[in-house]
């Protein structure tokens, strides 16, 4: 018996920063609901949904910046969300900035949690990768701040499992890199959910624009095919204060295919119909990992962090 779980990549077109919580919650629910519809088990949302992306701007007041931030999930203006799922028997992911008290100190992460059928928190992750920047840089044409507004993550990167499947999550950059894949590979992931705001412009490597649609799908679809598993990407598209957004959001199967796209920059549902099973396919042949990886030849892997050139 074939286990599929249909899947809603929840793009959003842009979120200005005038947007109140009230006005993309409507959003997120139009969405939700559109998912209902269509027969979706899940419908995943981008990262830092609730907002515009708030890290393109210096802030010097923390307590500016801290109105990004949700201090509660579900807090009172979420709550419908979670509500609605639990009606509608649809899940989601969902990216946010979270606020908390750990260790007897305020902490900062960028934030995506599982939601299941019922409305219940069933996994969270804390975004690993944070590009960008720690200090005002004058020079750009946005800022890149998330270094300065956000600590590293500090779950690693667990699975769940939830949907009738293994879950995996991870936030934007975190995709870029084959370590998020693999540490959940390793953990048996048959979908990894990801949310992203990604410019078109990268003002380090303004060369690299034009290559800004090609690199978001490669990376996903190579870590999607040599880690036998699903890869849902669901980004923001569109002019979001100036700043132009790629969206680009799509459903990638084990093979390393495309299977579902969203074509505007604005909100919008794609929909795939994933069959869990397609990953013992792989799972079970050029990727048994048991089989065929060598540990032993890997430790500079977590050894160096950086590039040592010695020849």
């Amino acid at each position: 018996m074939t286990r599929i779980v249909t899947v809603g990549a929840a793009q959003l077109g842009p979120i200005q920063r005038e947007h109140s919580r009230k006005e993309v919650v409507a959003r997120l629910l139009s969405l939700l609901e559109q998912g209902a519809r269509h027969g979706c088990d899940l419908v995943v949302f981008p990262e830092l949904a609730l907002t515009t992306f708030f890290p393109r701007w210096f802030f010097e007041s923390q307590a500016e910046i801290d109105t990004f931030f949700e201090a509660k999930m579900p807090g009172p203006e979420t709550q419908v969300l979670f509500d609605a799922a639990r009606k509608l028997k649809v899940g989601f992911y969902l990216g946010y900035a979270e606020l908390t008290e750990e260790e007897g100190r305020t902490r900062r992460f960028n934030t995506s949690i599982l939601v299941d059928q019922t409305g219940a928190i069933v996994g969270k992750y804390r975004k690993v990768h944070l590009p960008g920047h720690a200090e005002h840089e004058p020079w750009r044409q946005f800022q890149h701040l998330e270094k300065r507004y956000f600590e590293t993550g500090n779950l690693g990167f667990p699975v769940f499992r939830a949907f009738g499947g293994i879950i995996g999550m991870a936030v934007c950059n975190d995709r870029r890199w084959p370590e998020t894949y693999r540490v959940m590979g390793l953990q048996g992931v048959e979908m990894i959910l990801i949310g992203y705001n990604t410019p078109v412009h990268n003002p380090p490597a303004p060369e690299h624009d034009n290559l800004s649609h090609f690199h978001n799908e490669l990376v996903m679809q190579a870590g999607a095919y040599q880690n036998g598993t699903w890869v849902v990407g669901v980004g923001k598209g569109g002019r979001e204060e100036g700043v132009d957004q790629i969206g680009n959001s799509i459903i990638v199967a084990p093979s390393g295919e495309i299977v579902g796209a969203c074509s505007t920059l604005g909100d919008e549902l794609a929909i795939a119909r994933c069959d869990m099973d397609l990953t013992l396919s792989y799972k079970n042949s050029v990727f048994n990992f048991a089989k065929h990886r060598e540990p032993h030849a890997y430790g500079m892997i977590v050894e160096r962090k950086g590039a040592i050139i010695s020849v």
